[in-house]
C-alpha cells in the first residue's frame, strides 16, 4: 500500500510524475548525479550537470538529512532510501504500517528546500540482500543500456527499487520518452516511473 504525497511549489519548471506500466536501493540519491559526456572523436570526458551548482549541493544536503532524521526516527524496523533531484524527493523501500509511511513522507515534505515528495514506500518486511543486489543489478543494465543507444546516462538518475525502475532528470519530452523505452526493455524491469522536469532548454533551466 503507497501514498504518494506531493508539494508542488511556483517554480520554473513543472514537475510531471507519469507511471508507465511495463513487461535501489537508492542512494536515493543523495548523489548529486555528475553528468559526463565523452567526445567520440577526441576521447576526451566533459563534466556537466543540469542543476545549478546551489541545487546539487541543496540535494545532497536534503538526502543526508532526511535520511538521518528517519534513523534515528525509527532504526532498524525501516529500510528507506532517499534521493534527491532539483529538490525533488523519492521515498523507496519498506516501512512496518501506514503510520510510519505517512511519517517518513511528511518528515521529507518538511525539509528545507524540498520541493515535492514522492512517496513510494511500501508497507512489507525489508527486501532481502540478495533483492537489493538485483535492483542494483538492473540499475547498471539500465545504464549501460543507456551508452549502448548514445543516451548519456548521467541525463537521468536510475534507481530501482523491487524490480521497479525509477527515473529523475532535468529534460526534453523526448530525452525522457528515450530513457524510458530504454529501461522499459531492459530485462529485470517491472515497471518504468518517470519523475522529470521538463524543458525545452536542459541545459540552462
Amino acid at each position: 500500500m503507497r501514498q504518494n504525497i506531493l508539494r508542488p511549489r511556483q517554480w520554473a519548471m513543472s514537475l510531471m510524475a507519469l507511471v508507465m506500466l511495463a513487461p535501489v536501493m537508492v542512494p536515493m540519491s543523495g548523489c548529486a548525479p555528475v553528468l559526463i559526456g565523452a567526445a567520440a572523436t577526441t576521447g576526451v570526458v566533459v563534466a556537466t550537470d543540469r542543476r545549478k551548482t546551489g541545487a546539487q549541493l541543496d540535494d545532497t544536503t536534503i538526502s543526508t538529512a532526511i535520511a538521518y532524521k528517519v534513523n534515528a526516527q525509527y532504526g532498524d524496523n525501516v529500510r528507506v532510501s532517499v534521493a534527491s533531484y532539483n529538490g525533488i524527493v523519492l521515498l523507496t523501500g519498506e516501512v512496518p504500517d501506514q503510520a510510519t509511511l505517512e511519517g517518513v513522507a511528511q518528515m521529507a515534505a518538511k525539509e528545507e528546500r524540498v520541493r515535492a515528495v514522492q512517496n513510494e514506500l511500501s508497507i512489507e518486511a525489508l527486501s532481502s540482500l540478495s533483492s537489493r543486489a538485483n535492483d542494483s543489478y538492473i540499475t547498471s543494465k539500465v545504464k549501460a543500456r543507456f551508452i549502448d543507444s548514445d543516451f548519456s546516462p548521467t541525463h537521468v538518475k536510475v534507481i530501482t527499487e523491487r524490480g521497479i525502475v525509477y527515473l529523475m532528470g532535468i529534460v526534453k519530452k523526448t530525452e525522457g520518452d528515450q530513457a524510458t523505452e530504454i529501461a522499459r526493455r531492459t530485462s529485470g524491469v517491472k515497471r518504468v516511473v518517470r519523475i522529470f522536469e521538463y524543458t525545452e532548454n536542459p541545459e540552462n533551466p
